[in-house]
């Protein structure tokens, strides 16, 4: 198993990053909130996982191991295979999934798109009983050395972004120049819905 991958990011796309290693261009597919945090000239390492199939090997990297460890426990679950876990982690941060599977929150399930009632019933009963602790207060919330940090409410804005469509690049750079407007320090926590409401109007101009 490829358990991280440490090197130069070479590009970004709309699902995935070109990670340089050893003079090796490593393909990783990440869900937008990793994307955000990746700058294009920068060192990154990642956390990943490799998925193998007869007809294909996909490398997932994830900002931080809780990530991938939660990737990997929701294909644990009858119907849920890798690109459907990416989905779940690209539409809400790992404490939101575990809090909605340990509270058999299925309206907040149904959001993804892939799950419906009866899928969100099938993962809750597979997994609510191994999900881990919900108050974010272990030591997973940890990034891995090399992924730019981002503030909590920037990853609120960006998860919300990617529910609606936009790419982990768009968010990014949306909220760059949201923030750099804003009177208040960026560093301090605003108000997400102002920046959210911000940043999509931004995106919509520029589509």
């Amino acid at each position: 198993m490829i358990a991280s991958v440490r090197g130069m990011v070479a590009a970004i796309g709309s699902d995935g990053a070109v990670v340089e290693v050893g003079g090796v261009g490593l393909a990783v597919s990440c869900a937008p909130g990793t994307l955000a945090r990746l700058r294009v000239g920068e060192t990154a390492r990642l956390a990943t996982s490799l998925v193998v199939r007869e007809d294909s090997l996909t490398l997932y990297g994830f900002a931080d191991v809780d990530e991938r460890s939660l990737f990997e426990l929701l294909q644990t679950a009858n119907g849920v295979g890798p690109k459907l876990s990416q989905t779940i982690l690209g539409v809400m941060p790992p404490r939101e999934v575990r809090r909605a599977i340990a509270t058999s929150d299925f309206a907040t399930l149904v959001k993804v798109p892939g799950i419906g009632r009866k899928g969100a019933e099938k993962i809750v009963i597979e997994l609510r009983d191994r999900i881990g602790a919900i108050d974010g207060s272990d030591a997973s919330a940890e990034g891995l050395a090399g992924v730019t940090a981002i503030a909590p409410w920037k990853d609120q804005v960006v998860h919300a972004l990617a529910g609606l469509g936009f790419s982990g690049k768009e968010a990014a750079e949306a909220i760059e120049l949201v923030t750099a407007d804003a009177e208040a320090d960026p560093a301090d926590n605003p108000e997400v819905a102002v920046i959210l409401r911000r940043a999509i109007q931004l995106l919509g101009r520029n589509r």
